[in-house]
């Protein structure tokens, strides 16, 4: 049997809070899947290595690996180093790289092991553990995400407005749902759970009842 919660959806939706909350519930160990390529962005940085350079021979030498729910690189447990703003912009760089997220899957994998999980991003339950024992889809209308985004103002640009910023959301959903590489998708066998007009709450007490 699988050990996996998977959560997956488009940006905006509140998945890394709602996995956190129900992982705390369910006590359950949080795996943000985000935080594993800021971590290799992180490693190019101290390493003098420019994003574009990674090579696959750049990652053989580096030892990723979760604890728990804590993620430690070459042996040093990262935390307030993910959260740099260089490695936000390397992350999204490296993400595009094919044999990036070929090396990245055992260390997604392994993360479940002899563990319960709650693992949240784009390709959970289709890609990374399409036999995860439950598997959501979260998402909400792009308004319902731009007016949240709104309401977080130290994450938007000077200047932005709710069109701007909803124009960006509808722009990566479909960028997100037409890559090549893992598309953002609702698995054959999730459960959806919009999220619009929905609490927080709401949400994690209706996904850890299916749990």
């Amino acid at each position: 049997m699988s050990t996996v919660v998977a959560i997956d959806g488009p940006a905006g939706a509140g998945k890394s809070t709602v996995a956190r909350m129900v992982a705390d519930r369910l006590n359950y160990a949080y795996i943000n899947t985000g935080s594993l390529y800021r971590a290799l962005a992180y490693a190019a940085v101290t390493s003098g290595i420019a994003f574009s350079d990674i090579t696959p021979e750049f990652l053989a030498g580096l030892q990723l690996e979760f604890r728990g729910a804590d993620l430690y690189l070459n042996g040093v447990k990262l935390d307030a180093q993910l959260r740099k703003p260089e490695c936000a912009e390397g992350a999204s760089i490296v993400s595009a790289k094919p044999f990036v997220r070929d090396y990245l899957m055992p260390v997604q994998r392994n993360a479940a092991r002899n563990q319960w999980i709650v693992m949240e991003g784009r390709d959970i339950g289709t890609v990374v553990f399409p036999d995860a024992e439950r598997k959501f889809f979260v998402t909400a209308s792009p308004e319902e995400r731009a007016r949240r985004r709104m309401a977080q103002s130290n994450e938007i640009a000077n200047g932005a407005t709710f069109e701007s910023i909803l124009a960006d959301i509808i722009a990566r959903d479909e960028r997100d749902m037409n890559r090549e590489i893992a598309p953002l998708k609702q698995a054959a066998d999730a459960i959806l759970i919009d999220t619009t007009g929905l609490t927080i709450d709401e949400v994690v007490a209706k996904i850890a009842s299916y749990c």
